[in-house]
């Protein structure tokens, strides 16, 4: 045999050995398929899905969360009501009954006044400094530490921009106009109205206008004129006040399974993450867009809108104070939060003085002259 013919039939004979060895081993997962792996996940609302605004926070998730992952990560959205109450939509993520909610943190102050900043406490922040604080200050991570001893993992997913102050039967003209009355109200602002004489109730967005209606309560604050006017509460009291010094800038959060949260790939959390950054803005949006409209449509059917007195915010801001100042004497928690916030909202509204405010006044000024 020369050597050409040797070399030839030993490659041959190589290649063949080569492909068979290949053959051999158990063909491994493709790797795009280990990266991107199936996920489907259940959501849960704390909202109706009539409120195309606040309910459409879970479905602007969902929906780019599947398209940023190809379908592969999916989540599934629940109205409140459907898979549990909306008032324990946090519970079921903390036991691990769903993975997710969409949810106002303030729901669940009855376990720690410390959810209540999550969400919005009365003579806090507007939305854009509270998103300024969750994103660049210290907000996210105060209160994800939080959040963690309740199995919960939190991201911001929505904020409804200050909202208005409530449906009243009677006119609120005086601070003692508040003694006796059963207001449908969430989160710490319930003890500074119960400190005037009124008695705060936790009631579910869709359940509140059957109490208004049957007079089990005697007033109640949602959110706005979009959502209030769908709800129909303009039906079952005339007056409506403004604004809700309670909720200046409320944040609607994502609450995951802290294990689930974990678990997932790292960039099915940033996928996650981006998502609800999306819906955050866009709920922000709708309701700049919506609540004008509605106003008028609002007023147009009777209803008589009414400024809460000067007199009746210094005093609940009194109130409001002397509410903090109780909580922090005794939850740790609440006072790291709390004092972080405040020393955060100071600057704030320091630089807001001379921007927001100022721009804001002047064309506000021209729009009520008829130059807009």
């Amino acid at each position: 045999m020369d050597r050409r013919s040797f070399l030839k039939k030993t490659a041959v004979g190589g290649a063949g050995a080569a492909a068979a060895t290949v053959l051999a081993v158990p063909l491994s997962t493709p790797a795009i398929a280990q990266q991107n792996p199936k996920i489907n996940w259940r959501l849960t609302s704390s909202f109706p899905k009539s409120l195309d605004t606040i309910y459409g926070g879970a479905d602007d998730i969902a929906k780019h969360v599947a398209a940023a992952t190809d379908g592969n990560f999916t989540i599934q959205p629940f109205a409140g009501g459907e898979i549990v109450p909306g008032l324990q939509a946090a519970d079921a993520v903390s036991a691990g009954t769903v993975e997710m909610c969409h949810t106002c943190s303030y729901y669940f102050v009855g376990k720690d006044p410390t959810f209540a900043i999550g969400t919005a406490i009365p003579f806090g922040m507007n939305a854009r400094l509270t998103n300024s604080w969750f994103y660049q200050g210290n907000g996210n991570t105060l209160m994800n530490e939080f959040y963690a001893k309740h199995q919960i993992y939190g991201i911001p997913a929505g904020n409804t921009g200050a909202q208005m102050g409530g449906w009243f039967r009677k006119e609120i003209n005086t601070v003692d106009d508040f003694k006796g009355v059963k207001m449908r109200i969430a989160g710490i602002a319930g003890k500074v109205l119960e400190k005037l004489g009124a008695v705060p109730q936790q009631i579910a967005g869709g359940d509140i206008y059957p109490a208004l209606e049957k007079g089990t309560i005697d007033a109640a604050e949602w959110v706005g004129p979009y959502d209030d006017h769908k709800l129909g509460f303009y039906k079952v009291a005339k007056y409506y006040y403004y604004p809700a010094f309670w909720e200046g800038g409320p944040t609607i959060h994502a609450f995951i399974n802290l294990d689930k949260w974990n678990s997932l790939p790292k960039h099915y959390q940033s996928a996650l993450t981006d998502a609800c950054a999306f819906a955050n803005t866009n709920m922000m949006a709708k309701y700049d867009l919506k609540n004008p409209m509605a106003i008028k449509q609002i007023v147009s059917q009777g209803t008589t809108l009414r400024p809460f007195s000067q007199d009746i915010l210094e005093a609940c801001y009194t109130a409001a104070m002397d509410v903090y100042k109780g909580i922090s004497a005794t939850n740790a928690d609440f006072k790291k939060v709390y004092d972080d916030q405040v020393a955060f909202k100071k600057e704030g509204y320091l630089w807001m003085q001379l921007s927001e405010y100022t721009f804001d006044t002047f064309m506000m000024i021209q729009q009520r002259n008829g130059k807009i």
